[in-house]
């Protein structure tokens, strides 16, 4: 987190977070030691807050892990590299986004352009082992995406909290809804998405928010 913008670092010291910090980079590399895998890669595990500026934030769409199979997780929550097989969820993504929107299903999902304009692609839990979903889930990292949500709340306004599912809609006490948009649905997976996450119009419903709070509105087109 260190190697972040000056704003996230200066959130980082006056949040104590890096006590919070500390003992999970601790249990990481003991976790390396160990021989297993982690991904993302380590110097990408930060990579949503070193792409989306702490002063430019607008959004915040939030997911559960990263992705657990070989070389899909790259920091971003949703997202992965260029060349890598799309996953079931962010196809769903696309397919809502184009209905949504107007635009063609995107072919490839890197959804970095996404974060470079203030969207933060924020997984709750930031590691993961290979072919293990929520292998992670007590080394304590919802500790330190919980205070991030509830300092994004408290220091910022007119934010868009996208919240996908059941497990993501556990946050809603974090944040102020009274001076924030909060846009729930069911999680994009092929399991839910049928159940009201298709024709939510969440990417829509995000920029008619921040136009009218005079919000340069994000050009999600990809």
């Amino acid at each position: 987190m260190q190697k972040g913008p000056t704003s996230w670092k200066k959130i980082t010291e006056d949040y104590g977070l890096k006590s919070i910090l500390d003992p999970i980079r601790s249990k990481l590399t003991k976790i390396s030691n160990s021989q297993k895998t982690i991904y993302p890669a380590r110097k990408k595990i930060f990579r949503a807050f070193e792409l989306t500026s702490f002063e430019n934030l607008k959004v915040v769409i939030l997911g559960q892990d990263p992705y657990h199979g070989y070389k899909q997780a790259n920091g971003l929550a949703f997202s992965v590299d260029q060349n890598i097989k799309i996953p079931p969820s962010l196809i769903n993504i696309f397919k809502e986004y184009s209905s949504d929107l107007g635009f063609s299903v995107p072919i490839n999902g890197n959804l970095e352009s996404w974060a470079k304009q203030g969207v933060l692609l924020l997984n709750s839990i930031l590691t993961v082992e290979p072919g293990s979903a929520g292998s992670h889930k007590d080394i304590g990292w919802e500790v330190f995406t919980d205070e991030i949500i509830r300092v994004l709340s408290k220091e910022k306004v007119n934010l868009v909290f996208i919240l996908w599912g059941a497990y993501a809609q556990t946050k809603n006490p974090l944040i102020a809804s009274s001076k924030h948009l909060v846009i729930s649905s069911p999680h994009p997976s092929p399991l839910s998405a049928h159940k009201g996450f298709f024709g939510s119009k969440p990417f829509s419903k995000c920029n008619k928010y921040l136009k009218e709070n005079n919000i340069k509105e994000i050009d999600w087109k990809l």
